[in-house]
């Protein structure tokens, strides 16, 4: 074939033109979906402070707009209430070690109880979890222990649900294994007896270290809740037979063994009905790992568990520490130059703590560490520091104006996996479906971005120290596979922050979804969706219609021009607490038809009705 030929020029000319139409049509389309980061409206912490799981969403005051129950690890639990889409200065709560949070009507009095799972001091503290009710007047109120208290214990899981149907919700209350049980079960299962009782109903299998991460969902549509325990060894999947008894099947529903799950979310990715799994997957830091930004001359590092030393960080006279980070007794432990004397804290410790040393204020470099550990720093000459890390709990920290520093091979990251449920059992489709980064992923949620009538991922990466943090992006093209967006927006830089997790939420009630997202030793960050406008409709859940069951758990089932869409109140990504968001989001896309919309309740009570689609919000329930 001649190519030099007009005809073949001109054809040729016209192909690489349309490639390239088509190419820029696709970026075009992914970065239609665009996010903004929300500050006016979402005044926060503007510390770096360490964080537990996701945000919890629930409309606690009842308004009909998502509040926000935020989780600083180590200080306490604050409450952004949502005015209008527009967030109030957080209000504390409660102060100290809490760990996983759930929300829900426990009584069916009208009013929201929350229940927080507090840490045991590495067990030396061991308590058990504290229920609040909130009224509609934004008023807390602090409820006694049920007449036999929750166990103590190092808390961390805590979600309630229906799990035999009754509508009532029982409550699931992991810990993390203490050596004092010798390997005895800290995994309780609680029935509620309908009279204001949590009554210890039985346990499963213990588990090891941070196993109990969770999942609630329903493996074989048989509308009995099912679990999925994960974050220590491989994943295990519990069924429920709701009698509030769990047995394992683990190898029934699984085809392959998958470790190193850092968070999982269910979703009906293709629409027909059944809940189908996206785990993220990542590895922590390694012991000593140094991360460097040669853009902005940012250095960091990891440490735990030992001493870790970092020698020669070029950065001459003046070192500017940012975002240090340890626990206690850690926290202050800092020792300067040779001498090692005790560096002088203004203020609190808890948070992030930047520092500027000038040498001559460092000089030298103690050839024993204190032996009670803690973080010695030291001005070594021509232009050079030394930094030694000798603590237990997980340290990290970032230097600016580095001009230097000797690369560090990283781990490899590993592959997200989407499970497709086909009849009760999970088949991995996950390069199908077009995943396949490989990254050190933490968190997940889902949520229809762009409004066409299927789910989308949001993923968070665990992030390296030193670099601004994009969120992974999965839009949903039809079902049949998933496009990674660009230039989305959703992206962090808060330097010396680890990502940690997020939630998906409508907090100004516009008809499409935006995200707040947590990053471990950073801040919090809302993004509000800007993403030009399919149709949406949002349907509000109430307690069934005999008022025997509320919202949390019940299945929101829509069907319209895209098939059927699936959503069960209350499920998400995070791997210790429970949302309890009863708005519930449903992308129409540019359908123009009416939908017909079936709730069904954890008791088995339905509802259907028919509406007419748009950006409408819709009650149904009592």
């Amino acid at each position: 074939m001649n190519l030099k030929t007009p005809i073949l020029k001109v054809l040729c000319f016209c192909l690489l033109v349309f490639i390239s139409v088509t190419s820029s049509a696709q970026i075009q389309k992914e970065a239609s979906v665009q996010f903004d980061e929300v500050f006016k409206e979402f005044p926060r912490k503007e510390k770096d402070l360490r964080k537990w799981d996701s945000p919890v969403v629930a409309d606690l005051d009842q308004d009909g707009y998502p509040d926000l129950i935020l989780n600083d690890h180590g200080l306490g639990i604050n409450i952004s209430w949502n005015n209008k889409g527009k967030f109030a200065k957080p209000y504390d709560l409660i102060m100290g070690d809490i760990h996983g949070v759930s929300v829900g009507d426990f009584d069916k009095d009208g009013n929201l109880e929350l229940i927080l799972s507090r840490g045991g001091g590495s067990g030396a503290n061991a308590r058990n979890s504290k229920m609040y009710r909130v009224g509609k007047n934004r008023e807390f109120t602090a409820l006694p222990d049920f007449d036999v208290p929750l166990e103590m214990m190092r808390g961390r899981t805590v979600k309630f649900f229906d799990g035999n149907n009754n509508g009532h919700l029982d409550l699931i209350n992991f810990a993390f294994p203490s050596k004092e049980k010798k390997g005895k079960s800290e995994n309780y299962i609680y029935e509620n007896n309908g009279n204001g009782q949590l009554v210890l109903n039985g346990t499963i299998p213990s588990i090891k270290k941070d196993g109990q991460k969770t999942l609630l969902t329903d493996f074989n549509n048989d509308h009995i809740a099912d679990i999925v325990l994960f974050g220590d060894g491989p994943i295990k999947a519990y069924q429920g037979d709701g009698k509030l008894n769990f047995t394992e099947v683990t190898n029934t529903i699984l085809s392959k063994e998958i470790n190193h799950a850092t968070a999982i979310a269910e979703l009906d990715f293709d629409n027909d009905g059944d809940m189908d799994l996206y785990i993220a997957r990542g590895k922590e830091f390694e012991i000593g790992e140094t991360f460097y930004n040669k853009t902005t001359k940012t250095w960091g590092f990891f440490s735990r568990r030992g001493k870790s030393e970092f020698k020669d960080i070029l950065v001459g006279d003046v070192l500017q520490m940012h975002n240090f980070q340890s626990q206690w007794p850690f926290n202050d432990a800092y020792y300067i130059g040779e001498s090692a004397y005790t560096y002088e804290f203004p203020g609190e410790t808890h948070s992030g703590k930047n520092i500027r040393l000038v040498n001559s204020n460092a000089l030298g470099f103690p050839d024993n560490l204190n032996e009670d550990g803690g973080i010695h720093v030291g001005y070594v000459g021509n232009e050079k520091w030394r930094i030694a890390v000798d603590t237990w709990s997980p340290t990290t920290g970032t230097v600016k104006g580095v001009l230097d520093y000797p690369k560090y091979e990283h781990p490899a990251g590993l592959s997200d996996i989407l499970l497709e449920n086909k009849n009760g059992t999970y088949i991995n489709v996950s390069t199908k479906m077009g995943f396949i980064e490989k990254e050190h992923t933490v968190g997940v949620s889902i949520a229809d971005m762009d409004n066409n009538g299927y789910p989308d991922i949001l993923v968070v990466k665990r992030g390296n120290l030193v670099f601004e943090n994009e969120a992974l992006l999965y839009l949903n093209q039809n079902g049949k596979t998933f496009s990674k967006a660009q230039n989305h927006g959703i992206t962090t830089a808060d330097m010396g922050a680890v990502g940690m997790a997020l939630e998906v939420l409508d907090y100004d009630l516009d008809g499409d979804m935006d995200a707040i997202l947590g990053n471990e030793r950073g801040k919090w960050h809302l993004f509000q969706n800007n993403t030009p406008e399919n149709k949406s409709v949002t349907i509000t859940i109430d307690h069934s219609p005999s008022k025997k069951a509320t919202a949390l758990g019940a299945v929101v089932t829509v069907k319209g021009c895209t098939g059927k869409q699936t959503k069960r109140i209350g499920s998400s990504g995070s791997q210790y607490s429970l949302s309890f968001d009863t708005n519930v989001h449903f992308g129409l896309g540019a359908c123009s038809k009416a939908v017909t919309v079936e709730v069904r309740w954890t008791n088995g009570e339905t509802k259907k009705m028919k509406i007419t689609n748009g950006k409408t919000t819709i009650n149904i329930g009592s």
